[in-house]
């Protein structure tokens, strides 16, 4: 079974941060290579412990999706699902966020601490996974949380413009 461990700092409160952590926005930063599509069962705007949610997308010309199910979700705190795909690959996502203590550039700070469990099917898959496949998901899940602190850092920075001219 495969681990990685990240964490990304931002600038601003977990609430703000968590605001990104719905069906509606994590297409912006989560699998924005695939031009992910997130699709809850029933609907709901937000995620709930139990809801199915089918992420899909074209990636190198392929249609791919995977099916998650939410495991534990604490607003402004916690997300996490359990996934599987189509070739084998199933596992753990989990997001916790947590303030920091305040810095000079900013009076609000969240560390997100992201955490993938997964497994992978056959031998050959295990192997590639520990030359290659780990290493690759390892970096695409930290471009997602710097593209994460990028939006919710920008976004506070316009809200806040927004605000000063009133």
């Amino acid at each position: 079974m495969g681990q990685i461990e990240l964490t990304q700092p931002i600038l601003a409160s977990p609430r703000h941060v968590f605001a990104f952590f719905v069906p509606q926005r994590m297409p912006y930063w989560y699998g924005p290579e695939m031009e992910s599509c997130f699709e809850v069962l029933g609907g709901a705007s937000d995620f709930a412990v139990g809801q199915k949610v089918r992420i899909s997308g074209i990636l190198a010309g392929r249609s791919v999706s995977h099916t998650a199910v939410i495991t534990a979700c604490t607003d402004g705190e916690l997300l996490e699902w359990r996934f599987q795909d189509e070739y084998g690959f199933r596992g753990v996502e989990r997001w916790e966020l947590a303030s920091a203590p305040a810095s000079p550039e900013s009076p609000e700070r969240t560390v997100v601490r992201f955490i993938a469990r997964y497994q992978v099917s056959g031998r050959l898959a295990r192997l590639l996974d520990r030359l290659l496949t780990r290493r690759a998901v390892s970096r695409r899940h930290s471009d997602y949380l710097r593209r994460l602190a990028s939006l919710v850092e920008r976004r506070k920075q316009t809200a806040y413009a927004g605000g000063a001219g009133r």
